[in-house]
């Protein structure tokens, strides 16, 4: 199995043995505390679940900033995005070296990890201006990753953490929260060796599908990891658990046998189009994937990327740094001549009226109507699905 990176075996921060658990649960609570952002619980959570290997916790100023500008940091080992524990202030810590961080997203604010400060540091205006434009590509407060990154703070607590719990994603999917130890783990179960990871934050329709089964084909893979992503997503995105059905009835009636796992990871997303697309196939390679689909405009928002960004921003990865290998994808589509999804690139003698094209828009507008898309956009049993879901939405 593809090995994870920076170390021979996955090292998450969760603490697993149940003596040193509950131990370090009954310190925590005489610990001074602080309430993180939900962008800083996610990364306690990916930490703990050894999707950030080999991360041991939140990074220092210098350490973020050589992330931001050059996806390497202070030690010389590679990591595409800042992970920062920002705050208001940090005077409620004083000067412990040792706090408990609480979750954000959960009533009552339990502890989700014990951390040990090396630093507490003020980031500085330009600094967080920096790290904004090279993450995101834009200074744009309307961009949602870049509202929320900015709306942290500006004192950064960093030091290795020791994680205790995986927030609400645990007991609100059951089903599909795994961590990447659980993923290589059944991998490993099912015997296979070449996997393809397909990332998703939209229910998948007929294209999605149709490009996953291209991938599995051509790359000669064992298998398919459908990895949601459980976190919280922009207004006007689909809600994770109706994601969740459709994706399985898809995978249950339109997919071989032991072909495809669901599962889901829980991360806010940073709608960091080329920089989260590299993010990406690191955590992705650390469960297990020997490859990963990009698409176009993957991981994007609004206008603010190239349709192929994503992609090409790989070419400026360190050597040596990703082993996972990307397939490199263009939309998907309905072609009206070959009466088959195609890729639009492998096309070359279409228009676009060959191809049957829906908006977001109007997709939502036909589901909201209680209409189901064409069977050659979505496959019925998963528009039955949304169609369920957007007429239970308030008028």
């Amino acid at each position: 199995m593809i090995k994870p990176i920076g170390s021979d075996e996955l090292q998450p921060r969760f603490v697993y043995d149940s003596d040193e658990h509950d131990k370090l649960s009954h310190e925590a609570e005489s610990l001074p505390s602080i309430v993180v952002s939900s962008q800083a619980a996610g990364n306690a959570v990916m930490m703990g679940a050894g999707y950030f290997n080999p991360l041991k916790g939140f990074m220092n100023v210098a350490d973020a900033m050589g992330a931001a500008e050059n996806m390497t940091l202070t030690d010389g080992s590679f990591f595409p995005v800042p992970v920062m524990c920002l705050v208001e202030n940090a005077d409620a810590i004083g000067d412990a070296k040792r706090i408990a961080l609480r979750d954000p997203n959960v009533e009552g604010n339990p502890v989700l990890a014990v951390m040990d400060i090396d630093n507490v540091e003020t980031v500085s205006d330009e600094q967080m201006a920096t790290m904004t434009q090279k993450v995101y590509g834009t200074d744009d407060a309307e961009h949602p990753g870049v509202a929320a990154f900015n709306g942290q703070g500006r004192t950064a607590i960093s030091g290795p953490i020791q994680v205790l719990n995986f927030s609400y994603f645990i007991t609100d999917f059951p089903d599909t929260f795994r961590t990447a130890v659980e993923i290589r783990n059944e991998i490993a179960e099912r015997g296979w060796n070449k996997v393809v990871a397909f990332q998703t934050r939209n229910p998948m329709h007929l294209a999605h599908e149709e490009l996953c089964h291209m991938a599995m084909d051509r790359l000669g893979c064992d298998g398919l990891v459908i990895h949601m992503l459980l976190g919280k997503l922009k207004k006007g995105d689909i809600p994770a658990p109706v994601r969740d059905a459709a994706i399985r009835k898809m995978v249950e009636l339109y997919f071989p046998p032991n072909s495809a796992m669901v599962t889901g990871y829980g991360f806010d997303m940073l709608y960091a189009g080329p920089r989260e697309a590299v993010l990406h196939a690191y955590f992705r390679q650390n469960m297990g994937a020997t490859h990963f689909i990009v698409g176009r405009d993957h991981a994007g928002v609004g206008d603010y990327y190239g349709a192929f960004d994503a992609q090409t921003i790989f070419d400026e990865v360190p050597a040596g740094a990703l082993e996972i290998e990307i397939f490199k994808a263009d939309h998907t589509a309905w072609s009206k001549k070959l009466n088959k999804v195609v890729m639009m690139r492998e096309a070359p003698d279409h228009s676009k009226e060959d191809f049957i094209l829906l908006s977001g828009t109007k997709v939502r507008e036909m589901l909201g109507n209680g209409i189901a898309p064409p069977k050659e956009f979505s496959r019925p049993e998963v528009a039955e699905i949304l169609i369920d879901y957007y007429s239970n939405l308030p008028k």
